[in-house]
């Protein structure tokens, strides 16, 4: 397993306004026991060998950590010519699930933790990031680079991208199919969790939204037919919510039927179209259903039903694979709902950026000097060849960050004056039409950029790996990742003291194995 190094913050400045004063400590919080930092030789370069991997990639394999690793290096030679462009994706719509399992799990006293999916995106998805927001009808874009203090053939970069942010007011009316599982495994706190999410949906809707309703079990029922929403609360929504009950067997194939026709019934071009499957994972999506989920979903230039996964229960009993495979398939979001603060948080609080488009079809291009490649990467897919990266929708009010670690065979060409550039293309999400952001930065003000963002991706990078580690046995190598996620949340607290997730991050790390 690849260590993280410790002395990030010793490789960056602050930016304009940041807290000077604090570059010392922040730094000493977070130094390795040599206190020494990756720097740029006499030369002009970094301080790399040429025995590094080829810049040609050949493709990626996902690894254990969520993270995908390249190809064997030493099978490649080095192009020291060609200009290097990279094809990125993000995870699926902003999904969030694992972070929140790995919580409960953590939390309950780690017995749940050997089955929980670790999937590093979606901790760099559910944790806020602190970046500008794009204007309207656009997105923007963010980089950062660092030479890798413990690896001197190495470099960290982190890309950005945010999206505007977008009020209930000013959101298109929504479509709403609610697909809600009641079979008997749902008994007890999952249908209580259930309700309570249909319920604060039910509040952050507005006149103007339609909803409909399935109930599967045994059997399905439509048990709410097209009805218009005449505000948040609204009393028929609340209403259902509190007549639900857990029985019977499980008809997902004929729940996911219904709420498709449903969907279709009342779609328009206008609206925000959207299936919410709400359940405990107890249930196998057949083939059938995946063609009618990748069928409804839409295809390029055309809009579609996409879904979102709703996972509620316990970290003990949920069943992760069906809402990853689903939304996968449907475009949409996977998220868990453990409590009713969950619930509130990214039912109600983030109810648009869980919900809603920004930007349809977003592809990220990086553009780096001859020999670079990837070695790890956060992206759920990248590649050389655009083929093979599928695009994916960003949310409103939403940053997805992709962090990586790249590698030159050629390190002459990596001085401070070489440039690094990300493009972001993609489509408008009401009107289709294609949109473009460049961003150019030389290495030297790439490693100026954003400190307290890169301390705290890597924080949270740690942190996932330390959980892998742990399920993997090597009990040691995920005691030093926790130490070092602890590190790094250190100089978190000391740069940004006001980081919204600073108090749940240092209680699930202070609660050791």
């Amino acid at each position: 397993m690849t260590r993280l190094g410790l002395s990030t913050l010793a490789l960056l400045s602050l930016t304009a306004c940041t807290m000077t004063d604090l570059r010392g400590d922040a730094d000493q919080a977070v130094a390795d026991d040599t206190g020494n930092s990756a720097e740029w030789d006499d030369t002009g370069s970094s301080a790399w060998d040429d025995s590094g991997p080829a810049g040609e990639d050949t493709g990626a394999d996902i690894d254990d950590t969520g993270f995908y690793d390249s190809d064997d290096p030493e099978e490649q030679e080095c192009d020291a010519v060609t200009p290097v462009q990279l094809f990125m994706s993000p995870d699926d719509s902003n999904s969030m699930s694992s972070p929140v399992q790995v919580r409960a799990a953590i939390l309950d006293s780690w017995d749940d933790l050997p089955n929980v999916p670790i999937r590093t995106y979606e901790f760099l998805n559910y944790y806020t990031f602190d970046y500008p927001a794009a204007d309207p009808g656009r997105l923007a874009v963010f980089a950062h680079m660092v030479p890798h203090e413990t690896e001197p053939d190495q470099w960290k970069l982190q890309i950005a991208a945010s999206s505007p942010p977008l009020t209930r007011e000013e959101r298109q009316p929504m479509n709403l199919i609610l697909c809600l599982d009641t079979s008997g495994s749902m008994a007890g706190t999952s249908i209580a969790l259930l309700k309570e999410s249909v319920r604060v949906i039910a509040g952050q809707l507005k006149e103007g939204d339609v909803v409909s309703a399935v109930r599967w079990d045994t059997s399905d029922a439509v048990i709410l037919d097209s009805h218009a929403v005449s505000g948040p609360d609204d009393p028929v929504l609340i209403e259902l919510s509190e007549e639900l009950s857990a029985s019977g067997g499980t008809n997902l194939a004929g729940g996911l039927e219904a709420a498709y026709a449903l969907a279709e019934r009342n779609f328009g071009e206008d609206r925000v179209n959207r299936v919410v499957l709400i359940s405990d994972g107890g249930a196998n999506v057949g083939n059938t259903s995946e063609e009618l989920i990748g069928r409804m979903a839409g295809t390029e230039n055309q809009r579609g039903v996409y879904m979102v996964g709703v996972g509620t229960g316990s970290a003990a009993t949920y069943n992760d694979r069906l809402m990853d495979r689903v939304t996968d398939l449907g475009r949409g979001a996977s998220v868990f709902i453990d409590s009713a603060a969950e619930a509130q948080k990214i039912l109600g609080d983030r109810f648009i950026s869980t919900m809603d488009v920004a930007a349809r079809d977003l592809r990220i291009e990086v553009g780096l000097p001859p020999g670079f490649e990837i070695v790890r990467s956060s992206a759920e897919e990248w590649s050389t060849n655009p083929r093979e990266v599928d695009p994916q929708n960003i949310a409103p009010d939403d940053t997805v960050v992709l962090y990586q670690t790249v590698t030159t065979c050629e390190p002459a060409l990596a001085g401070p004056d070489a440039q690094l550039t990300v493009t972001l293309r993609y489509e408008d999400a009401v009107t289709f039409e294609p949109r473009v952001e460049t961003h150019t930065a030389t290495f030297a003000e790439l490693a100026e950029s954003y400190r307290t963002q890169m301390i705290k991706a890597e924080l949270l990078v740690a942190f996932a790996d330390g959980l892998t580690a742990y399920q993997q046995g090597e009990r040691a190598e995920a005691q030093a990742l926790r130490q070092e996620a602890l590190r790094l949340l250190d100089a978190l607290r000391l740069v940004d003291p006001n980081d919204p997730d600073l108090a749940e991050l240092e209680a699930v790390l202070a609660v050791g194995p």
